[in-house]
C-alpha cells in the first residue's frame, strides 16, 4: 500500500492576466521507507512539491495523501500539527540559529515533539560527537549540514524532505550528507525525499521522480540502488 498518494496536485499563481503554473496535473506514489530522488533542472516544479509535501504550501487542486490523510485538505491549524509531528526539512543553506550551539540548535527542534531522540547522541550518529558545543560559525559547511540534518531527525520524523542538501558542499562531504539520508531511510524506516538538479545521486533512490515544466515526465522504480561510495559528479 503506498504511503504517499499525489493525484492531480496543480498549484498555480497569476499575475495580472497570466497565469503560471508551479505544478501541473502532478501524479506519483510510494511506499513508507524509500528514499525517492525528486530530479529536474531550476523551475521544474520541484521546490513546489517538497513545500507542499511538507505542508509548508497548498495546492489549488488535487489530493496530497500521506499515511492515508489528504493533507490538501487539512487546515491551517492541521498543517502545523502535521509538520511539527510527521515531517523533518532539510535546507540547502543549512538555517541554523547562530546564537545557539550544535547540541541546542537540535535541542530547539526537538523540544516539540514527545518523543524526541538525545540530541548528543544524535549529533554522534551523524559524526559530530566532538562538536556539540560549537555555534555555526565555527563549523564546516559540512559540519553545519550535519547540525541541520541532525535537527530534523531527532524528531523521529515518518518523511524527512531534503531541498538541494548537497547542492552547497563539497564532493566527499556531499557523499557523507546522502550516506547519513541513505540510514535514515535504511535503518530508521523513514520516507526519505531528495530534491535535486544533480542526475549522478539518482541511482542512489529506490525511485527517481523526473520532472520537467512543472510536470512529472517519469517514475523510475529502481530495485538495486547504487551504493552512494559509487556514485561520482
Amino acid at each position: 500500500m503506498s504511503y504517499i498518494e499525489v493525484n492531480g496536485e496543480t498549484k498555480r499563481y497569476q499575475t495580472g492576466q497570466t497565469i503560471i503554473y508551479a505544478n501541473r496535473d502532478v501524479s506519483f506514489s510510494a511506499r513508507q521507507g524509500e528514499l525517492i530522488v525528486i530530479l529536474g533542472a531550476s523551475g521544474a516544479g520541484k521546490s513546489t512539491l517538497l513545500n507542499i509535501l511538507g505542508g509548508m504550501d497548498t495546492c489549488d487542486e488535487g489530493q496530497v495523501i500521506i499515511d492515508g490523510n489528504d493533507i490538501a485538505q487539512f487546515d491551517a491549524k492541521q498543517l502545523t500539527t502535521y509538520r511539527r509531528f510527521d515531517v523533518g526539512f532539510v535546507f540547502q543553506f543549512y538555517n541554523l540559529v547562530s546564537n545557539l550551539t550544535a547540541r541546542e540548535n537540535v535541542e530547539l527542534s526537538a523540544q516539540i515533539v514527545g518523543n524526541a531522540a538525545d540530541a548528543t547522541q544524535t549529533l554522534a550518529d551523524v559524526g559530530l560527537a566532538d562538536r556539540v558545543d560549537n555555534f555555526p560559525a565555527q563549523l564546516s559547511g559540512g559540519e553545519q549540514q550535519r547540525v541541520a540534518i541532525a535537527r530534523a531527525v531527532a524528531k523521529n520524523p515518518k518523511i524527512l524532505l531534503c531541498d538541494e542538501p548537497t547542492g552547497a558542499l563539497d564532493y566527499n562531504t556531499g557523499k557523507q550528507v546522502l550516506q547519513i539520508l541513505q540510514d535514515q531511510s535504511r535503518k530508521r524506516g523513514a520516507t526519505v525525499i531528495i530534491v535535486t538538479h544533480n542526475a549522478a545521486i539518482a541511482p542512489i533512490a529506490d525511485r527517481v521522480i523526473r520532472m520537467r515544466d512543472a510536470q512529472v515526465q517519469s517514475v523510475e522504480l529502481n530495485p538495486t540502488p547504487t551504493d552512494i561510495k559509487d556514485i561520482e559528479w
